[in-house]
């Protein structure tokens, strides 16, 4: 394999009477090396300040307060301050030589000292990816298919059974058990005759249908009554999760105690105050309904169509040259984010990599990574701009899901964070209508 050899340039950065040597290399593809030299005056100097100020409220054995000699505190305290302002040098100094030979740093630099020793220059490496340079192409082909479809009674009429179901509850039914009931029942499971671990449930309520158990298990109990025992003959899939019971035949003794039905909540009050109408009639509670079907049919529709020309943004720039260091970031971050869904907060000692491996995030963290570098561009050629009035719309539709809307306003507009997040989906939304405006669009009933 060629490597190709590293080349690059050197420079000198004047800080008042100071001169910083600073060369740069290009190693392979987005990746430099800085090689930055720092006179050694400008961190003993910065040692010296701080062993002087630290002695002026330091209390040793021996000596009164403010009256320590330096050379007291060069002992005791020089090394651990001379690290202190190294750190605080080489950061800056990166800092410094970065913007000094216009380079976008993508990712944190690898580090490594070369000379560090008191009284001689400062010199260590400095080894990162850049930002690529993204040139945009043409999408002049761009064809969409915008979805069109409209909120009917009958839709209406579904979701609030959906909100009936959900506020329901389970009473005793005196008769067989259907598909959509829930049983209560004690089991045990037995392979060659013998109960297997994992096997067993007593007082276990189970919905029919519901798929929680192997297949044939929940089938089995259809049609069956309250004091009925069952015999199930049946057999584990071959990828399931316990390899000594993959493909193994087994039989299973239930005893079904309870046979439950769900009983609907009734259209009333109590069910509109559960879906946040405090006061009104079902007519008022249907219109709020379908109003919020309307939004939410909405932001599927433009989302369907966003998708599309992300899609199109991506296949465009497939040969885009990518820092690994922003896929590795944003493979890091999908797997802190996916675990905090189902896990909460991971203790700091956990390898999430062998839980959750990269090769699970890979491919959609490199589109992102992708889409990110095109976009921006993007939004800079485009001379495009968040507009207040935009950010402000964008605020208000997700307020109006909420009880008290002005709050979750006041709220966006207090979170420098938030509102950042807000302001960048806005600009997104921004490049997606300038490409629109020259897109084929195609409404398609669904």
């Amino acid at each position: 394999m060629h490597v190709p050899r590293a080349v690059g340039h050197s420079n000198q950065i004047s800080l008042g009477a100071l001169k910083m040597r600073v060369s740069v290399e290009t190693t392979s593809g987005l990746e430099r090396r800085l090689t930055v030299g720092v006179p050694a005056d400008r961190v003993d100097s910065a040692v010296k300040k701080r062993l002087q100020d630290a002695a002026r409220n330091v209390r040793l054995p021996g000596f009164r307060p403010g009256k320590v000699p330096m050379k007291v505190m060069q002992q005791r305290f020089g090394a651990g301050v001379r690290q202190e302002v190294l750190g605080e040098v080489i950061s800056q100094s990166f800092q410094e030589a970065v913007v000094s030979e216009n380079l976008r740093p993508a990712g944190q630099p690898n580090i490594e000292a070369r000379k560090m020793d008191a009284g001689q220059d400062v010199e260590y490496t400095a080894t990162f990816e850049v930002f690529p340079s993204v040139a945009i192409s043409p999408i002049d082909d761009l064809a969409i298919e915008k979805p069109r479809a409209d909120v009917t009674e009958a839709d209406i009429d579904d979701i609030i059974e959906v909100f009936r179901k959900q506020q329901g509850k389970l009473v005793e039914a005196d008769r067989a058990a259907a598909v959509g009931d829930t049983v209560v029942i004690d089991f045990q499971g037995y392979r060659d005759g013998e109960a297997f671990e994992g096997g067993s449930g007593e007082g276990t309520s189970l919905e029919l249908g519901s798929g929680r158990m192997i297949p044939g298990f929940e089938d089995g109990l259809v049609g069956g009554n309250a004091g009925e025992e069952k015999t199930l003959n049946l057999t584990f899939p071959e990828d399931y999760q316990k390899e000594d019971l993959a493909g193994a035949a087994v039989e299973f003794k239930v005893q079904i105690s309870e046979v439950q039905e769900l009983e609907l909540a009734p259209v009333d009050a109590a069910l509109f105050s559960q879906y946040g109408l405090e006061d009104g009639t079902e007519e008022d509670f249907r219109a709020e309904v379908k109003q919020n079907m309307e939004r939410e049919l909405r932001n599927a529709i433009e989302a369907s169509v966003k998708n599309q020309v992300m899609d199109a943004i991506v296949a465009a720039h497939e040969n885009l040259e990518m820092p690994a260091s922003l896929i590795s970031q944003e493979v890091s971050a999908m797997r802190q984010q996916m675990f905090q869904q189902f896990g909460g907060a991971a203790p700091q000692d956990m390898d999430l990599t062998s839980i959750l491996p990269d090769e699970m995030f890979s491919e959609q963290a490199e589109r992102r990574v992708r889409l990110g570098l095109v976009v921006s561009e993007m939004i800079k050629q485009f001379e495009l701009t968040a507009e207040p009035a935009k950010v402000r719309e964008a605020i208000e539709d997700i307020a109006s899901t909420y009880q008290d809307p002005n709050e979750v306003i006041n709220w966006y507009y207090s979170e420098n964070e938030q509102l950042a997040g807000i302001e960048s989906r806005v600009l997104e939304d921004a490049v997606v209508d300038r490409l629109l405006s020259s897109a084929a669009i195609t409404e398609v009933e669904c």
